[in-house]
């Protein structure tokens, strides 16, 4: 699973050596958590989330084959992200 983030996350940003991705999960459940550059961040979400969006539609494909279960997070600082903020 990290190998297919890594893959189209640094096919998408600008600084393809700073991705970093770390796994964290148990037998059935799985957190990949996703760091890039900040200047990055950005095109990872994509306009509305799209693009976070499919690409966990993307990565729950993949481990449902698996069978199990997979959550993707966005880390700045050790910080989650939220893939669709609202301003005001």
């Amino acid at each position: 699973m990290k190998e297919f983030v890594e893959y189209i996350v640094k096919n998408l940003v600008d600084n393809p050596d700073k991705v970093k991705i770390n796994e964290v999960g148990g037998t059935h459940t799985l957190i990949i958590e996703l760091s890039v550059e900040k200047s990055d961040i950005g095109k990872i979400i994509g306009k509305k989330g799209k693009t976070i969006n499919a690409i966990r539609t993307l990565l729950m494909s993949v481990a449902s084959r698996n069978g199990i279960r997979v959550n993707l997070e966005i880390l700045e600082e050790n910080v989650p992200v939220s893939p669709v903020a609202k301003s005001d």
